[in-house]
């Protein structure tokens, strides 16, 4: 199935207005003296939708495992090359999730997102070193953490 969108762009900046194919509209701006910071720049919001794909997936998979997390967020880190087109060299995401959860539910929540369910993880490991971690705070106040998954160009996936 094509996905659809349709961008627009002011002349006289970089203020770009995007419409999804649903009617949404994504916003992106570059900083002065270019442009006028008004939006997200499109590396961020590559980074924004990276973190709300993966997101999306962990969260479905803990509900389905029964798990109950209080919160969850996803901290973001990259990299970029130092000359142009200053891609992303690498990525490091943090899923930090707080509740009555099991440390090897989040860890395996975390992996099949990053290996099988999200496609914008996927498009990107073929380009850039990715890694995801995980810190999880029970309600006690333990904390558990660790490296779950890291992935990039060369990397042969569990599909492959």
């Amino acid at each position: 199935m094509p996905t659809r969108l349709l961008a627009t762009i002011d002349p006289a900046g970089a203020l770009t207005r995007a419409r999804t194919a649903t009617g949404r509209e994504v916003l992106m701006d570059v900083e002065p003296p270019i442009g006028e910071g008004a939006g997200a720049s499109p590396k961020e919001a590559l980074l924004a939708s990276l973190a709300g794909c993966t997101a999306a997936d962990i969260a479905s998979i803990l509900r389905k495992k029964r798990q109950s997390a209080r919160s969850y967020e996803i901290a973001v880190r990259a990299e970029s090359a130092r000359s142009h087109p200053r891609v992303f060299t690498s990525i490091v995401l943090e899923h930090r999730v707080t509740g009555d959860v099991d440390p090897e539910a989040v860890r395996r929540s975390v992996e099949l997102s990053a290996t099988k369910y999200c496609p914008v993880n996927a498009m990107l490991a073929g380009r850039v070193r990715i890694e995801h971690r995980y810190r999880l705070t029970t309600l006690e106040g333990a904390v558990h953490r660790g490296v779950v998954v890291v992935l990039g160009p060369g990397d042969e996936g569990p599909d492959t």
